[in-house]
């Protein structure tokens, strides 16, 4: 299924509200950030490139209309753990309350490069980036409740698993296996949270948005006479950004899923997930892996 219904919500549902989304200057997390807008809610975009984020800014601000939110430009690198705490430093001194956590932004597919702690980039962006940066927010997330986070995980999941005697891929790098490494990653990271939020009124849910046109396969090689067919098929099979952010944007401001918590969804219905994605000894045994690895356990 391609298409993806656009929800409707009322005008002013996220009023009051503020709303992180990491990578929020392109593809799911720009669209998603500019319907935020439009509901009012205060967004700050959490990203890498700050000045591509202050020209989406730009951009989501004149695309919003007079009656419309607050975005805010903050520069965050998963890929840096000192940048990650830098950020929610900043976040905890100049904001009284987050509402939503987004853990969109990520990497696909890239050559085989380190982040600046030393893990493999994927697994580094994708998982490690984001476990220290819910976990510094938590407290926050806490007293702010009723609060949600919302991680973005893929399909792709499906074709990994954790390889837990080389999880930085020392040994051996396959960019499609250490992708899907990290969206599987996602997921297990999303159960075992939901395992430690029980009782705070924080939930956390996970979402595969399904195949998207965006720059995330940058990295993927198209021969030049497919070039002009891949580009035809991506706009009939594959989702618009807009689309993509549905699924998203449902949890983040859906009164159905208040107080739902630990589970995948995809089209804004939940998803059945392989047992892989359910297996709570391994959510476990990666929850205190990547703690150790972030600098949190004891």
């Amino acid at each position: 299924m391609k298409a993806a219904q656009l929800l409707r919500y009322p005008a002013d549902a996220m009023r009051g509200k503020t709303v992180i989304v990491t990578g929020a200057n392109c593809g799911i997390g720009k669209a998603l950030a500019g319907e935020l807008l439009k509901l009012r809610a205060r967004v700050i975009m959490a990203c890498r490139d700050r000045r591509g984020a202050e020209e989406a800014a730009e951009d989501l601000r004149k695309q919003a209309g007079p009656e419309q939110g607050e975005v805010v430009v903050k520069h965050l690198d998963l890929a840096s753990l000192k940048s990650v705490r830098a950020f929610c430093e900043e976040i905890k001194a100049e904001e009284s309350r987050i509402d939503v956590l987004i853990n969109n932004a990520g990497v696909y597919q890239c050559p085989y490069t380190k982040t600046e702690e030393g893990f493999e980039m994927q697994l580094g962006v994708n998982h490690l980036g984001h476990f220290l940066l819910t976990h510094l927010l938590l407290d926050l997330l806490k007293a702010s409740a009723p609060s949600r986070i919302v991680v973005v995980s893929s399909k792709l999941y499906k074709y990994g698993s954790i390889n837990f005697d080389d999880l930085n891929s020392e040994a051996k790098y396959d960019k499609a296996f250490c992708y899907s490494q990290s969206k599987l990653a996602n997921l297990l990271f999303t159960l075992q949270l939901a395992r430690e939020l029980q009782g705070t009124a924080v939930t956390v849910n996970a979402l595969t948005p399904g195949i998207v046109r965006t720059s995330l396969g940058r990295h993927v090689q198209i021969p030049l006479l497919a070039k002009p067919l891949f580009y035809l098929a991506s706009r009939v099979f594959f989702k618009s950004p807009l689309e993509g952010a549905q699924t998203p944007l449902y949890l983040a401001c859906s009164p159905e899923v208040e107080g739902v918590s630990g589970k995948c969804f995809a089209n804004c219905e939940e998803e059945e997930l392989m047992a892989k994605a359910t297996d709570e000894e391994a959510a476990k045994r990666l929850w205190d892996l990547s703690s150790r690895m972030v600098g949190l356990a004891d």
